[in-house]
């Protein structure tokens, strides 16, 4: 019997060529179930993305899809070409939120190889791409840098030059992009249950997010099937026991969504995601751990030309199975705590004082 060559196993590290463009199959027309299955999986209480007066009252036609929602369907269109053959997703960057996806549209996406470095073992590699998504329109909805370790199939292979970008820190607040049509003129606070505007948040203040969550064996594999997420290391734990986990990782966008959701205490009146300035996933998680977050408040931004919203930018740490108020440092000298999961500095939109 002859073994048929026509499976595609995805690519190598060594398969990777500095610059070249790839366009990602299947596009995927975003739906209002996908929208309810992804509040199901992570208790998103956003009202923006479930009441469609609210959605109205703010400027836009109808309730935008999550920001989050997006991104990671925009995302998992990159990993069969990108990372199915993963050893970890290590971290992003310079993430934009370009204009909101509505239910009924379609995205699309390609990813540009930026970055190339083999590790020194030998025996994988970091691949540094730039993605964009754009709608049916061809109008761009999502960019993004990330980078993420792959395994090496030629051992043999000569290694290829080491690029490595330069990113930026952050997306200054003149390059945020405000969803056209938006006023806070009509906000309600009543909608979101919080009692804090732009101008209550301080530059290094922490807020310790009251719940916890704990990630199900179902939850987090059918979460990364919405995503359309084939990496094997989120699926087969056969294969997994056999590595130096011994067991599946939790897909990291997971916890991403979790931690965004639990931060809804203390953070009511963030109205949506601007910009993602850079994000690590600092230790895997697994099924089993129970997330907790916290906030560190980065910077408080004013926006030209607008009295009614601000930004601003956060840093929001994942941590599994202790309580946050026990952990005294995210990062140290030595590096990350070792129940620090996801280390990610994000910025967001939020309605001023006396905007209504």
């Amino acid at each position: 019997m002859t073994v048929s060559t026509k499976i595609n196993a995805g690519r190598f590290f060594e398969d990777f060529t500095l610059n070249e463009v790839i366009q990602h199959a299947a596009p995927r027309t975003v739906t209002a179930g996908d929208c309810a299955l992804y509040i199901a999986l992570t208790g998103s209480r956003n009202p923006l993305h479930c009441s469609e007066p609210f959605a109205q009252s703010l400027g836009y036609k109808t309730t935008p899809i999550d920001d989050l929602l997006s991104f990671h369907i925009a995302f998992g269109k990159t990993v069969p070409d990108i990372s199915v053959n993963a050893v970890a997703n290590l971290g992003y960057a310079d993430v934009r939120f370009v204009q909101p996806v509505f239910a009924g549209e379609t995205l699309s996406t390609s990813s540009q190889v930026i970055g190339l470095k083999q590790n020194s073992n030998g025996k994988s590699g970091v691949v540094y791409v730039r993605s964009t998504s754009v709608n049916q329109r061809n109008e761009p909805v999502l960019s993004w840098v990330r980078w993420v370790m792959v395994h090496k199939n030629n051992m043999s292979g000569l290694a290829p030059e080491t690029v490595i970008p330069e990113l930026p820190g952050l997306v200054a607040p003149k390059n945020l992009n405000i969803p056209a049509n938006f006023s806070a003129k009509n906000f309600n606070n009543k909608a979101t249950g919080g009692q804090y505007f732009w101008e209550d948040y301080q530059a290094g203040e922490r807020i310790h997010h009251a719940a916890g969550m704990t990630i199900n064996h179902g939850d987090h594999s059918l979460a990364t099937r919405l995503y359309q997420n084939n990496a094997r290391l989120h699926f087969d734990d056969f294969a997994m026991q056999s590595s130096s986990f011994g067991k599946r990782l939790v897909y990291g966008g997971v916890p991403i969504s979790i931690c965004r959701a639990l931060s809804f205490d203390g953070l009511e009146n963030a109205i949506s995601i601007l910009a993602i300035n850079a994000g690590t996933h600092a230790n895997p998680s697994f099924a089993g751990d129970t997330i907790y977050a916290l906030t560190e408040v980065l910077d408080v931004w004013a926006l030209p030309d607008r009295t009614d919203i601000g930004a601003l930018r956060l840093r929001m740490a994942g941590i599994k199975n202790m309580p946050v108020s026990e952990l005294a440092q995210i990062k140290s000298e030595k590096g990350y705590h070792p129940n620090v999961v996801l280390d990610l500095d994000y910025t967001v939109l939020m309605p001023r004082k006396g905007s209504n």
